[in-house]
């Protein structure tokens, strides 16, 4: 209640000349800020997240902008490296003074930037990272995109073990706060007994060779692993089980694996099936005649020249969105306090997405589906759904 009565008098203040013009808003713009990995082992994610939120963004100004203001957004690449997000984090927020950041990638890239944007307030809005840090513990300016890499494994292993005969887990995960998030879940499902644990291997983030971690998992007799690893490592972690005869062997990647470089480049090395995901969102191959999905894509493969959006698109585009929807919902006299008040009144379906969005001021996580897909064919298929 107390936190309600905050927002009603930020509102209410928000119209005052003392508070019109917030940190990076001017009359004309609205800086916001973004920090990603263009150059690391999850730049198939970053690098068209922000192509795809910039030709949205440059879509939104051509027509006007926000209440007559332009967003502007800064990009600082930090190539998975914790130090060099914290360097990306003080330069944007001290520096170029941004509102708000945007789809900021990284488990460990966004802990260490929250010591910034959390002493001043700085909404983090739709980070590319399922972990429940995002949204846990509940802070005003946290803004999760879709439900946490824990909740949609724990879906994901107990379809599998209901489902594919998923019955003993290895763990094959960088030893990070991405990783930790994995390996959380599946061993909650172990100790209910749901499933039995097996051999649990940590990797760095430049490890190539997983011979001798597959070895492990082979005498460990476990018949799937849960993977939490970048995108080339999941694909040539994989690849090489396959070429060891471990034919049976299962896969399940949280929602960093569920990408359409995953499935494509696993079709290319001739691994057809045996893996699975789950994320909040859902693939966009499948939902490519669906009016809104194609008019999109449309406008991506328009502005770039490229064939096909993909999955770190289908973020961007969708992370953008948020945004604009709760500027637009802010009105033109912006503050921190009116943006995350608009924010908490979002209910919308993304089209984009394919899911639900829906936050409030106990709840800022955007969307809570979970859906569970594996790859048939080259492609991600759709398998069960979790509200």
């Amino acid at each position: 209640m107390k936190y309600l009565k905050s927002l009603a008098a930020a509102a209410t203040l928000a119209a005052s000349p003392l508070l019109a013009q917030a940190p990076g808003v001017t009359d004309d713009e609205i800086k916001i800020g973004g920090a990603h990995d263009l150059s690391g082992i999850f730049a198939p994610f970053s690098v068209p997240a922000v192509t795809a939120a910039k030709i949205y963004f440059d879509e939104i100004n051509a027509n006007g902008g926000i209440h007559g203001r332009k967003i502007n957004y800064i990009v600082e690449d930090h190539g998975y490296q914790v130090p060099k997000a914290a360097q990306a984090a003080n330069k944007l927020i001290n520096r170029d003074q941004v509102f708000a950041m945007l789809l900021n990638l990284g488990t460990p890239q966004n802990l260490a930037m929250f010591q910034l944007m959390g002493p001043q307030g700085v909404p983090n809005v739709s980070p590319i990272t399922a972990a429940r840090q995002m949204v846990e513990p509940l802070e005003p300016w946290k803004f999760a995109g879709t439900a946490s890499y824990y909740a949609a494994v724990k879906a994901a292993i107990a379809y599998m073990q209901e489902n594919e005969g998923t019955q003993k887990v290895c763990l094959m995960i960088l030893p990070t706060d991405f990783g930790k998030e994995i390996e959380a879940a599946v061993h909650e499902l172990a100790e209910a007994g749901d499933i039995e644990l097996g051999a649990e291997i940590g990797h760095k983030p430049d490890e190539s060779d997983f011979t001798g971690a597959l070895g492990k998992v082979k005498d460990s007799g476990c018949d799937t692993v849960g993977m939490a690893l970048g995108i080339s490592q999941m694909i040539n972690a994989i690849t090489t089980a396959r070429k060891l005869g471990m034919d049976d062997l299962k896969f399940m990647l949280s929602s960093a694996g569920f990408h359409t470089v995953v499935a494509k480049g696993l079709a290319a090395q001739g691994v057809m099936d045996g893996v699975y995901s789950a994320a909040g969102w859902q693939d966009l191959e499948a939902r490519l005649g669906e009016p809104e999905v194609a008019d999109w894509v449309a406008k991506y493969k328009a502005a770039t020249g490229e064939d096909y959006p993909g999955t770190g698109a289908l973020l961007g585009r969708a992370g953008a969105g948020v945004l604009v929807a709760a500027l637009e919902a802010a009105g033109p006299d912006l503050t921190r306090e009116g943006f995350i008040a608009a924010m908490e009144s979002l209910d919308y379906e993304d089209k984009i997405a394919g899911n639900h969005v829906d936050f409030s001021a106990t709840d800022h996580e955007g969307a809570d589906e979970v859906f569970v897909n594996r790859i048939e064919n080259g492609s991600w298929v759709l398998v069960q759904t979790l509200d």
